[in-house]
């Protein structure tokens, strides 16, 4: 196909932005990598970004990391947090967006009013630690997983995507004698295979990164995410919860610097491992239902 000068010029300014846009993405990301390597004594007196490890490569950092023993417990309970939150949140959410997608729902247009509001105003922070504390969840794993299981701007995504199937799809199914759950597990969720996997996305980034309510909610360190030890040794610098003898305080003090950066590391490499295998719904599973003919 022919182009103008015009858009081949357009298009050359298009490449050179979005690389720039992909370079700023990219740098922070290989700065980390890159001083999670580096020799501790340069890296502490480094105050530039780092693209290419700094003296000799060590592992060191990761070694002193994962000896110690709250960090590999918190890493393990994320694992396990991430997965039952998703999978909890997902089925909430995929039963919850059907019955939003069923015209014939009675109380369909209240219950959608009812459930726009709470993305727009809530409680607040006092009255949910009142109802969490009430139900008896502080200092337990519930705390942990049931107060952001659900997020109800997945679950309007969803319910547009349910909508867009064609209603003469499922009326065939219902003349064949289908009920709802047939038409959910048959039919409806077959065809948003695309929608499913950007939502399940959705919950597994927030949910790996979340860490307020685990502050708020949770006093035993058996319990702490890996986010909240992240929290500690990146911003508050601090040592006190990892409960480490006089030599290994010497020690974390001396490659401070580094365990930051390794912690890190370790921190967004799952997500880093997850997102290719569904970033070639992500576009198609955002848009769909967006549009309707």
């Amino acid at each position: 196909m022919f182009l103008s000068k015009s858009e081949k010029g357009l298009n050359a300014l298009n490449y050179v932005l979005l690389g720039l846009v992909a370079f700023a993405c990219l740098v922070p990301v290989w700065h980390v990598f890159c001083a999670s390597v580096s020799d501790p004594q340069i890296l502490n007196a480094n105050t530039s970004i780092v693209f290419w490890p700094m003296g000799k490569w060590t592992l060191g950092g990761y070694e002193q990391v994962f000896s110690t023993k709250y960090i590999v417990r918190a890493y393990g309970n994320t694992i396990v947090y991430v997965t039952l939150t998703t999978c909890l949140g997902m089925l909430l959410t995929v039963f919850g967006a059907y019955g939003l997608s069923c015209k014939g729902l009675t109380m369909h247009r209240p219950l959608n009013f009812f459930l726009t509001f709470t993305m727009l105003f809530s409680g607040g922070l006092i009255p949910t630690y009142m109802v969490v504390r009430n139900l008896g969840m502080l200092d337990t794993v519930w705390a942990i997983i049931i107060p952001g299981c659900v997020s109800v701007y997945n679950m309007m995504i969803m319910r547009t995507s349910f909508s867009s199937i064609p209603d003469a799809l499922l009326e065939a199914a219902e003349i064949d004698g289908a009920e709802h759950f047939t038409l959910l597990f048959r039919i409806v969720l077959p065809a948003s295979k695309a929608v499913l996997s950007v939502i399940a996305l959705f919950y597994i980034v927030q949910n790996w990164n979340s860490w307020f309510h685990t502050a708020i909610y949770v006093r035993q360190r058996e319990l702490y995410p890996l986010q909240i030890w992240l929290r500690d040794i990146v911003i508050s610098e601090s040592t006190a919860n990892l409960e480490l003898d006089s030599g290994d305080v010497n020690q974390f003090n001396q490659t401070r610097m580094l365990i930051k950066y390794c912690v890190i590391v370790i921190s967004i490499l799952p997500m880093m491992a997850v997102y290719p295998f569904v970033q070639k719904y992500f576009v198609k599973g955002v848009m769909i239902g967006s549009v309707k003919e």
